[in-house]
């Protein structure tokens, strides 16, 4: 992203502040009272399922992440203005998400209504759809454009880039983590790779999609949110965080106590979800078998090791006769070419897949 310059960041101050109005006027969640919501039936694990189910169909039909962002913040505000029943809470949600797109999308990228019900394996009819349309409109009074945490992402973004210009480096490298958008598999490091510009925008977007599927930090507003996981990352990627973060505070007009309330709950969230991933599998070379194996070896095989160079007497036999299962010695020796298909059929046979190792986060 370029500099904007003076004219582009008072351009960018202005988006905040209507931002924040739009905030300030139409934010509404649910309350939630012994794990369910007030005065509805629906419990907070229910409600959750419901986001982050939101979040697989926004990826299914190729939405952008202000599309899903929307979406679940019309759903918390009509389940914060009627007592919605548990049977209708996928109905409701899948269609505050059309209603965002309609909002958000193209109309080539939306389709029509019967292509997302059938896409996503709902059994709801276009009846249904168009009938909760309806009330969801009327319930919202037709207004539903709200500033998400995702808005504010982009515009904090914006204004670090704007003000701040020294930071361009630190932000568009993301202090070698960089994000596989393609696959949505995470942060994976790549230190020798260059990362394209906004690209620190597009992790913090992927961490508040996470932040939002979390109904303990709806409690906090979308710009609150938002900076608290933009000053997390600050506090990594430059020692020059604090100018930086007071400046943003200053202009979001963000209380300072709900933001560190919030900016604790963020990091403790995100380190559960970081280290809620399942561990690496550790293998453990074991001589005990290589030396079984050598003991049934025929004179013939340690000839053949001697004469390749990979057999040596002592307290090395143990690694180098492991070569001997690997190509599976123990078969009649043929051409250069057998030896090849031999080694390809036995890893097939004894397959044993390792899983990737978690890459560095912060």
């Amino acid at each position: 992203m370029k500099n904007p310059g003076g004219v582009e960041s008072c351009r960018l101050v202005t988006l905040l502040e209507a931002a924040l109005v739009r905030e300030a006027r139409l934010w509404k969640v649910p309350v939630f009272k012994n794990g369910r919501i007030q005065g509805a039936d629906i419990s907070s694990s229910q409600h959750q399922e419901m986001i982050v189910w939101l979040g697989e169909m926004s990826r299914l039909f190729k939405f952008c992440p202000e599309t899903f962002a929307l979406g679940v913040c019309v759903l918390n505000r009509l389940l914060s203005t009627v007592k919605a029943q548990t049977k209708y809470l996928k109905c409701i949600s899948f269609t505050s998400l059309v209603l965002a797109a309609k909002i958000n999308e193209e109309d080539e990228v939306i389709g029509s209504v019967t292509d997302l019900v059938v896409q996503s394996g709902c059994n709801f009819s276009t009846a249904e759809i168009l009938r909760m349309e309806r009330i969801i409109l009327d319930k919202l009074h037709w207004d539903l454009y709200t500033a998400t945490p995702v808005d504010f992402i982009h515009i904090f973004h914006a204004l670090i880039v704007s003000g701040h210009p020294h930071l361009v480096p630190s932000i568009g490298l993301g202090s070698g983590v960089s994000w596989d958008l393609a696959t949505d598999t995470g942060p994976a490091r790549s230190e020798h790779q260059k990362t394209p510009p906004g690209f620190q925008a597009a992790l913090w977007t992927r961490q508040v999609q996470h932040c939002m599927a979390c109904h303990q930090l709806w409690q906090f507003k979308g710009s609150t949110l938002a900076l608290a996981i933009i000053t997390l990352e600050l506090e990594v990627l430059t020692p020059d965080w604090f100018s930086v973060f007071t400046d943003l505070l200053k202009k979001s007009q963000v209380d300072s106590g709900e933001f560190i309330h919030c900016k604790e709950m963020v990091d403790e969230y995100l380190h559960s979800v970081e280290f809620s991933l399942p561990t690496n599998a550790v293998y453990i070379f074991d001589s005990a078998l290589i030396q079984d194996k050598e003991r049934a070896w025929s004179p013939t095989q340690r000839a053949r090791h001697a004469q390749k160079g990979c057999y040596v007497q002592g307290e090395s036999d143990e690694y180098y006769d492991g070569f001997g299962c690997l190509y599976n010695e123990e078969t009649t020796p043929g051409t250069e070419g057998d030896d090849v298909m031999v080694l390809f059929n036995s890893q097939q046979k004894n397959i044993s897949p390792c899983p990737p190792l978690h890459p560095v986060v912060n």
